[in-house]
């Protein structure tokens, strides 16, 4: 998306959590690096602690300059993953997400690229520390997902994701066509 954005003459911010600045970069590799066991309640902090560091530094000043930002996730997978699939309570997700930092950034728009777990295993050739979970935690973690999506159908858009990288690309650009309108189109 980033690249047929920006080919449309959009300023686009693109983003990754974690990982989005030097400090997340750190944080990315102590989560997903390695076969270290990490205490549910770490693993949480620091996923908000890089949150915390992109928002401040990436999200907010790009979206003050008027560009679109595109992030590789955000909180629902925080309610995904570390709620649904770890276990930590709703309140306590809650409570975080209630924090002014995270609740000034809700995304205008998600895309939920939807595939069977069992998919997503196949298709991975080098699985980092939480795509090596069991896939009862994988079910857990999309079943969340798809309870977001449909509580907040006016943000979240379901996209199947079965297909190939060109197919599912496809679908979310047409998506995009149908918010924007036809200002993005091709000539």
């Amino acid at each position: 998306m980033y690249k047929w954005l920006t080919s449309k003459g959009c300023e686009v911010l693109l983003t990754i959590e974690p990982g989005g600045t030097a400090v997340g970069r750190k944080i990315r590799s102590i989560l997903l690096e390695g076969d270290e066991e990490i205490n549910t309640y770490t693993e949480l902090f620091l996923y908000l602690a890089d949150r915390a560091e992109n928002l401040t530094k990436n999200v907010e000043p790009n979206l003050k300059e008027g560009k679109i930002v595109i992030s590789d996730r955000h909180f629902d997978s925080t309610v995904a993953y570390q709620m649904a699939g770890r276990g930590i309570n709703k309140e306590e997700i809650q409570m975080f997400k209630e924090l002014k930092l995270f609740s000034l950034m809700e995304p205008d728009i998600t895309f939920l690229l939807d595939v069977d777990p069992e998919i997503v295993e196949d298709r991975i050739k080098e699985p980092d520390r939480i795509e090596r979970e069991n896939i009862d935690f994988h079910r857990r973690v999309r079943n969340a997902y798809l309870d977001i999506a449909g509580n907040a159908p006016d943000r979240v858009i379901l996209i199947d994701a079965r297909g190939t990288i060109e197919e599912i690309h496809g679908k979310v650009k047409e998506e995009i066509l149908n918010l924007l309108g036809e200002d993005l189109d091709e000539s």
